[in-house]
């Protein structure tokens, strides 16, 4: 799985929870750490794929040296 696929997965996960979890500190839980979630896996995707792209190119660059 990867991180959109988990970050989708959580946000079915908290929309069951918050069925039954429904006091200030769920809304408080929910502010501080689910609501910032999409934009950071957005972020973190794009830096993981720029890393990736960067490591094939280090990789091609070595074995045309060797």
């Amino acid at each position: 799985m990867n991180l959109i696929q988990n970050g989708r997965q959580l946000s079915e996960q908290w929309y069951m929870t918050k069925e039954h979890w429904r006091d200030a500190k769920a809304l408080e839980f929910e502010k501080r750490y689910l609501e910032p979630l999409p934009g950071l896996i957005s972020k973190t995707n794009t830096i993981m794929n720029d890393l990736e792209t960067l490591l094939k190119k280090i990789r091609k660059d070595c074995e045309q040296t060797h």
